[in-house]
């Protein structure tokens, strides 16, 4: 934050110095006489360049706290193009005339300065033309010299003299005050779309190192959950169930033998994908399920309810069977007579449910923060940034349900 803030400010100065150091460029080649000569003229000068330095920087921070109060890069691109417009205009205004304000304060006003040399101008003229000290003012209709003598003095120096004799002024250049007040608001403008665009392209450039970050951890979840899945008590198991169908029920053996290459083949696969249909997935649920009857026998029952529509609905790889491993580990082998494990698929209110029912109860076994169900919350707010839940709670007194609900499409 520290070392933001002091870029901040290091583009606020270097930025705005800029400006005045052009304009002291092109004044010193260009404008010398006009505006660097007598010294006095010359030092007024100084001040207002370093008044609009410093009122520049004053209303362009401004605007940005408000930019930041709004969270402007959250709105839509119209809301900024309005956000834009009344920025600009805004902040010209805030810039313009308060550095005019502060400059006619401290007496370092050129406008001001330039206005008392024109009068100085226009008393040294009445002079020249032999009418100081007369009342040609007061008949300029009916004395055409006078009358010419008077356009003079105002043409010249913006000055002249009331019919009572007091001296008015004109401004000679009123284009002047509309081209310094459109130069402000492009300047301004020039400010804000620096601001946005740079901001823009940062937004940018961290949502691609949040996204690679959140491969990565994506990734890892993967990788770990691969690990768990592949848990060598359910291999050594099944084994020892193959092993004892080989003479019993060839066959079967060799049936369960492919049911456990599949599974850790699918393992083997998931860090590739981040979804797969659900009728893969739940091929695999049944080869795992099959090989945990061999197990388990009679006290597993099988219960599949699964809507055919929901079929090719892409699901993250392995959560299913995450579910059913935990049915078993924390539910059926829990019990002596076993129970039964029932697999739901279908589509509700624009959603996508997949249940997984189990005869057993919540223990401390099945805490939620337990790395098995933490993977699973933690893979579906990833992939589906937050539009998917999951939830684990007990039902009709002696069963668990696990329930996850996804978007149909994402």
């Amino acid at each position: 934050m520290r070392k933001t803030t002091l870029r901040y400010w290091l583009c606020q100065i270097l930025g705005w110095g800029i400006w005045p150091l052009l304009t002291l460029f092109i004044v010193y080649f260009y404008a010398n006489d006009m505006y660097l000569k007598p010294k006095e003229k010359r030092n007024v000068f100084y001040a207002i360049l370093l008044i609009e330095f410093i009122w520049n920087i004053i209303a362009t921070h401004g605007l940005r706290y408000v930019l930041i109060k709004i969270h402007w890069i959250k709105l839509s691109f119209n809301r900024v193009i309005v956000l834009f417009i009344i920025g600009v205009i805004i902040t010209g205004l805030v810039s313009f005339y308060g550095a005019k304000s502060t400059a006619v304060l401290t007496g370092y006003s050129l406008v001001e300065y330039e206005k008392n040399e024109d009068l100085k101008a226009a008393i040294a003229k009445e002079q020249a033309l032999n009418i100081a000290g007369t009342d040609y003012y007061a008949n300029l209709q009916k004395n055409p010299d006078n009358y010419a003598a008077a356009e003079n003095i105002k043409k010249s120096t913006g000055w002249f003299r009331d019919t009572h004799g007091k001296w008015q002024y004109e401004d000679q250049n009123k284009g002047r005050f509309w081209w310094d007040i459109i130069l402000t608001f492009i300047l301004m403008a020039l400010w804000l779309l620096l601001y946005m665009v740079w901001h823009y392209l940062e937004r940018n450039r961290k949502d691609e190192v949040d996204k690679l970050s959140l491969e990565k951890t994506v990734k890892d979840l993967e990788l770990n959950t691969i690990k768990s899945h592949i848990n060598p008590h359910f291999i050594f198991n099944s084994l020892n169930s193959i092993r004892a169908l080989v003479d019993e029920n060839p066959p079967r053996a060799r049936t369960a033998i492919t049911e456990l290459s599949n599974i850790l083949r699918s393992s083997m696969q998931v860090e590739k994908m981040e979804t797969v249909p659900l009728q893969k997935e739940l091929d695999i649920v049944k080869d795992y399920l099959a090989l945990e009857h061999m197990r388990f026998e009679e006290r597993l029952k099988i219960e599949m309810d699964i809507d055919d529509d929901t079929l090719e609905q892409p699901v993250p790889p392995m959560m299913l069977q995450t579910l059913v491993e935990n049915a078993i580990k924390h539910g059926i082998s829990k019990k002596i007579k076993g129970g039964v494990i029932k697999v739901i698929s279908r589509f509700t209110d624009h959603h996508f449910e997949l249940i997984v029912q189990n005869t057993g109860s919540l223990g401390q076994e099945m805490a939620p923060e337990g790395f098995g169900l933490k993977s699973t919350r933690d893979r579906l707010k990833f992939l589906f940034q937050g539009k998917a839940d999951f939830q684990i709670k007990k039902i009709n007194g002696n069963e668990v349900e696990a329930r996850i609900v996804m978007p149909i499409s994402f």
